[in-house]
């Protein structure tokens, strides 16, 4: 049988999933230019052809980047091709990842989808909104998601390119509304385009360890107010076992270690963490990989929302609050369904 169909995986196929998502990784990790890295191999590809005889080729491919530096924040450059590959399906069936339905999505209206709880490598938003693993184009005809990522994902020459095709762009955060990422997306017209966005943010990777229930959304109003401003519908999505894929080194608010992680997050744009999940040959020992938790994906009701070029602070105030109602109903409707005892509830910051 195929992988991913057996009642017991096989060695192969167990061996198959864990590249799968070790190469994951190790691209994720590209942000910090690890020299293992797929950004450090472009990079050190790129030089050496550069000192080489095909630097001519590396020299037209830099003036090509230079005019195409704002495509990542313009649509992008997905490729169906690579959203499919078999190498995500062993990437999903390693944990496994799950893509849950509550609603019908008009396909002639552009969505947001506020991602929660962002986790500290949002695997279960990559899986879901970056490759068809789950299925996403067969529950929602017509859409297509677009996942917003750190600027700083898109600085490596090659390695950016690559990230596109699977449906990554660029969450620029800039004074003028329309000149972002997700204001482009939601101004598409004829509908059929989905922003989805981890709201928490890198300062809620940092409290993402296992069994954590508490979501920086209180203060984040911005993509609120941009959704105002297109008249996208607002959709929560929740995704169950985000947090307990990895363990994680916290701090103190107070300490000095989070104030230097709050000030290179300011800085960099991301917040370095401390994590560790399983080796890759004993289930435990150390390690980048992660542990083998399930992810259920659970997306929403969507929440209408109409247009105002300039939305007021009530507005802005009346479906922010509408939008955390509907994020902690969705919780609370599927919480024991996927392994969360009755008795929690979500803690908001």
């Amino acid at each position: 049988p195929l992988c991913g169909m057996e009642a017991s995986p096989s060695l192969l196929c167990r061996s198959l999933q864990a590249f799968a998502v070790l190469q994951w990784v190790f691209s994720f990790l590209g942000l910090v230019r690890l020299p293992c890295s797929p950004g450090s191999v472009c990079l050190v590809a790129l030089l050496l052809a550069l000192l080489g005889r095909a630097w001519v080729l590396v020299v037209l491919y830099l003036i090509w980047l230079y005019g195409d530096r704002s495509t990542p924040r313009a649509g992008g450059r997905r490729s169906a091709w690579v959203r499919n590959w078999a190498i995500w399906r062993h990437f999903r069936d390693y944990f496994p990842i799950s893509l849950v339905k509550t609603a019908e999505l008009n396909p002639s209206r552009n969505y947001l989808f506020g991602f929660h709880p962002h986790g500290v490598l949002v695997v279960g938003a990559f899986g879901n909104f970056c490759t068809e693993a789950t299925g996403f184009s067969r529950l929602f005809p017509g859409l297509r998601p677009h996942l917003l990522m750190l600027p700083c994902w898109f600085q490596i020459p090659i390695f950016r390119d690559y990230i596109m095709t699977s449906g990554k762009e660029e969450e620029v955060q800039a004074q003028e509304p329309s000149s972002t990422s997700v204001s482009y997306l939601l101004s598409r017209p004829g509908g059929g385009q989905v922003a989805v966005l981890a709201v928490g943010g890198p300062l809620e990777a940092l409290e993402a360890k296992p069994g954590a229930l508490s979501l920086r959304i209180r203060n984040q109003k911005g993509f609120v107010k941009v959704a105002l401003e297109h008249g996208a519908s607002l959709v929560p999505v929740y995704s169950f076992g985000e947090n307990d894929i990895f363990k994680l080194k916290t701090f103190a608010e107070d300490s000095w270690q989070h104030l230097c992680q709050v000030t290179f997050k300011k800085l960099m744009g991301f917040s370095p963490c401390i994590f560790w999940g399983r080796g890759l040959f004993l289930a435990n020992s150390w390690g980048l990989l992660p542990f083998a938790v399930p992810i259920t994906t659970v997306v929403g009701h969507p929440i209408p929302v109409p247009r105002c070029l300039s939305p007021t602070e009530e507005q802005v105030d009346h479906y922010h609050a509408l939008y955390m109602r509907a994020l902690e109903q969705l919780f609370e409707d599927h919480k024991e369904s996927y392994g969360v005892p009755a008795s929690t509830r979500l803690t908001f910051l």
